[in-house]
């Protein structure tokens, strides 16, 4: 079947049967608003009725995966649409059938790196800045504080979120985020190896074997990040720090916390 691509305003869909990919196209850093969010709800469920796509890849630009998700759909008015939206692009991806990787280069932060995260297979550039600087505008990464204790460990986990640092790629495969972090040049050499190895496999086979590997951290998952959004809209909202970082940001200055 000839390959197709479907270029949105924020993202482009090619389909190349077995392999599809999603692109995210928001110069200059994918960050993630409403409208990419929406994007993203639309492509996956038409990769996913697709009976011979097997495997799906998400990149962004050689300069960022994401720098996450936008901070301007923080605000009280938008945070519980935004919250809602990027949530169920993530509860898509952790429950799609399709074997799912992330090519990280350049920035991968916040929610960006959440989207990364609950992909089955991470390569990271070298190069790459991981991290979940939320906590710098007192906010948190819900999905993040869900999972990726999971992932990486307790202790990798709370450093990560609580002090919102930085991280390389390859920090970021030695903790376990990522499968493997490779020489810039090798990103995509060292996906389409991956994805060769994945497209001689049976794709029921492999579609089944996700369900069996994530059958008891998806209960846990669903229930989590359920926990940790009520507790975003219905605690930290309403702290004035909370506020006060968010508006800080957009204005370019250190934000004044109060504490409360």
């Amino acid at each position: 079947m000839p390959s197709e691509t479907a270029t949105r305003a924020r993202i482009a869909l090619e389909l190349n049967p077995p392999v599809a990919r999603v692109r995210l196209d928001n110069p200059p850093l994918n960050v993630i608003d409403i409208p990419m969010m929406e994007e993203l709800s639309q492509a996956l469920p038409e990769t996913e009725t697709r009976s011979d796509i097997s495997v799906l890849i998400f990149s962004g630009s050689q300069h960022a995966f994401s720098a996450g998700v936008d901070v301007a759909a923080h605000t009280p008015d938008k945070v519980e649409e935004m919250l809602a939206k990027f949530h169920n692009v993530i509860r898509a991806l952790v429950s799609s059938k399709k074997v799912t990787i992330a090519a990280v280069r350049g920035h991968c932060l916040g929610g960006g790196a959440e989207l990364a995260m609950v992909c089955d297979l991470v390569y990271t550039s070298e190069l790459a800045t991981w991290g979940f600087p939320e906590i710098k505008l007192a906010c948190y990464p819900p999905v993040a504080a869900t999972a990726l204790a999971a992932l990486v460990g307790q202790k990798p986990a709370a450093d990560l979120i609580l002090t919102g640092r930085s991280i390389t790629g390859k920090e970021a495969a030695a903790i376990g985020l990522a499968n493997a972090v490779v020489p810039e040049i090798d990103l995509e050499r060292t996906v389409h190896e991956t994805v060769q190895h994945l497209v001689a496999l049976s794709p029921a086979a492999l579609a089944i074997t996700k369900k069996a590997i994530y059958a008891w951290d998806s209960i846990h998952f669903d229930k989590g990040l359920a926990r940790a959004e009520k507790i975003y809209l219905e605690e930290l909202m309403k702290t004035e720090d909370a506020r006060e970082g968010i508006n800080a940001f957009p204005q370019k200055r250190q934000p004044k916390w109060r504490g409360k």
